[in-house]
């Protein structure tokens, strides 16, 4: 099926064809649309492209389909609006020109060409006309079409030119990269190391928001690899970078961290879509370069890496300008990624399993599965015990789950029945009490119910009250 026909088959361009007929004006689509038509995926966002006035086209076509809010960028001469679950975006033939320290350009009118060339890829500067002389009639002129049967990411001018002017576009060439699974010219390689520190010009928000989309792509290590290869990880995510060449015991995991960490990513992103969780398989081990020692007996350590790498995560955080409700997520999977796998052994008290469940609580599940993707073995018999230790964890949670209930444990007694109880005002003391009871829970002293938490706090409160 050629692109015409996949055009007429789209509905709400039916009645856009109906209106068009009736205009003198060039219509294109183009950009990600027409991109996505030909590798057959389903976009809801469609770009116009109008040799002439495009906010005007938009005004009047909203009125034609009776779409009643329509929203006009003048600053930027572009239009949007919502049509049938559809995102129109409508904007004027235009070319651009940049200052050294700003990303928004001084924009005129432009013919078709000059607007496409302006435009970031090759596989992104594909036209389709909807002018009534020439429905269907597909303008290539950077030879985009060939670019997406090679799967190649090329840039329609000289790379430097095109990142000069906006130093996002090397973040967008690695997304790109990652979401569709294409290779990378290598002149965009070169291009990206030497302008990476123009990067500082862009807004942080919008570096990670790409960075993000890197991470929510079927196989991240696709960008994440680019981004290091061009040394714009460096200026980024410096502490992803710094992982590179740190060793590791050649039992467990790759002899690199970096090769291993992203390793992992890849893993994780075929258990979830959540990207948080991606995020904290990436900096699963982001400590380790802090922590690394030698020991005689078993080689380079990482002791403590786990509650430094959480430690830093506030930091971090606040440079990247990561959502703060996603903060302690992700410092408690970084605190206890080491933990299931050391309670693997038979001799391992219920009381230790009951810690788990406790500190993960509802993110046990998420800690599992970054449990299981930290697995990077090349040997198929080492993956397959791991595994196994993996489920052996998780039935003893089960047991004692089933047991205990205590996936959202709280002392039985409240902190306003232990001050009637001790008549006492609120207080240091009734915390520590409280803790008192829930430790004793924990421990296996009591169990987990109204009347054995009240007779503990009746049997222990002389001891706070001294």
């Amino acid at each position: 099926m050629n692109l015409n026909q996949k055009l007429n088959r789209i509905e709400v361009l039916k009645k856009i064809k109906e209106f068009i007929a009736g205009k003198e004006e060039e219509i294109y689509i183009v950009g990600g649309f027409v991109r996505d038509l030909i590798l057959q995926k389903e976009k809801k966002e469609i770009d116009f492209l109008i040799v002439g006035d495009g906010p005007k086209f938009a005004e009047e076509l909203a009125a034609f389909l009776d779409v009643k809010q329509v929203t006009i960028f003048k600053n930027f001469g572009t239009a949007h609006f919502v049509y049938n679950d559809y995102d129109f975006e409508f904007v004027g033939a235009r070319k651009e020109s940049y200052s050294k320290e700003s990303r928004n350009p001084s924009v005129q009118s432009a013919s078709l060409e000059e607007d496409l060339s302006r435009r970031d890829f090759t596989v992104n500067t594909l036209a389709v006309s909807l002018s009534k002389q020439n429905f269907g009639e597909v303008i290539d002129i950077f030879d985009g079409i060939n670019d997406i049967k090679n799967k190649i990411i090329r840039t329609p001018i000289v790379p430097y030119i095109t990142f000069d002017d906006d130093p996002l576009r090397i973040m967008r060439a690695f997304r790109f990269a990652s979401q569709l699974q294409f290779e990378v010219d290598e002149k965009i390689i070169s291009a990206s190391e030497k302008l990476a520190g123009r990067l500082s010009i862009v807004a942080q928000e919008r570096i990670t928001e790409e960075f993000l989309k890197i991470l929510s792509s079927n196989k991240p290590s696709i960008g994440l690899n680019l981004l290091y290869r061009s040394k714009v990880l460096d200026v980024v995510f410096p502490e992803i970078s710094n992982l590179a060449g740190v060793d590791q015991r050649k039992d467990h995991h790759h002899k690199d961290v970096l090769l291993h960490t992203f390793q992992v990513v890849d893993n994780i992103s075929e258990a979830t879509d959540n990207v948080w969780l991606r995020f904290a398989a990436l900096v699963h081990d982001i400590a380790k370069p802090h922590t690394k020692r030698f020991d005689e007996n078993v080689g380079w350590t990482f002791h403590g890496h786990e509650e430094l790498g959480a430690r830093m995560m506030k930091d971090i955080f606040q440079r990247l300008k990561l959502p703060f409700q996603k903060l302690s997520y992700v410092e408690k999977l970084i605190r206890l990624h080491l933990r299931p796998i050391a309670l693997v052994d038979e001799i391992v008290t219920d009381s230790a399993i009951r810690r788990l469940i406790v500190q993960a609580g509802e993110d046990l599940e998420d800690l599992i599965i970054l449990c299981r993707a930290d697995i990077t073995s090349k040997n198929p018999k080492k993956v397959n015990r791991y595994l196994k230790n993996y489920e052996k964890v998780m039935q003893k949670v089960r047991d004692v789950e089933e047991k205990d209930k205590l996936r959202a444990f709280q002392s039985p007694v409240r902190g306003d029945e232990i001050m009637k109880i001790c008549n006492i005002p609120p207080s240091k003391i009734v915390g520590e009490i409280k803790t008192a009871i829930e430790e004793a829970i924990l421990e296996g002293i009591i169990k987990n119910e109204y009347e054995d938490a009240l007779a503990y706090l009746h049997k222990i409160k002389k001891d706070y009250l001294k």
